[in-house]
């Protein structure tokens, strides 16, 4: 009996430190994705910017 609890008291116990690190690794990944969108919009921005001044520069050009 006293060696099933343990048993089951080390499960726990390695249960509740992997639902630990899984919930920081989760707490980075969102990190990570909130800096990635940031970047993207950036960027998207950008192109769009590009975009616009490049249309501008082929109205100027001789046809």
């Amino acid at each position: 009996m006293d060696a099933e609890l343990n048993r089951l008291e080390a499960q726990l116990e390695q249960l509740i430190s992997m639902y630990a690190a899984l919930r920081e690794e989760n707490r980075e990944l969102r990190a990570h994705q909130s800096r990635l969108e940031a970047e993207n919009r950036l960027l998207t921005s950008k192109i769009g910017l590009a975009t616009e001044k490049l249309e501008v520069v082929l109205t100027k050009l001789p046809q």
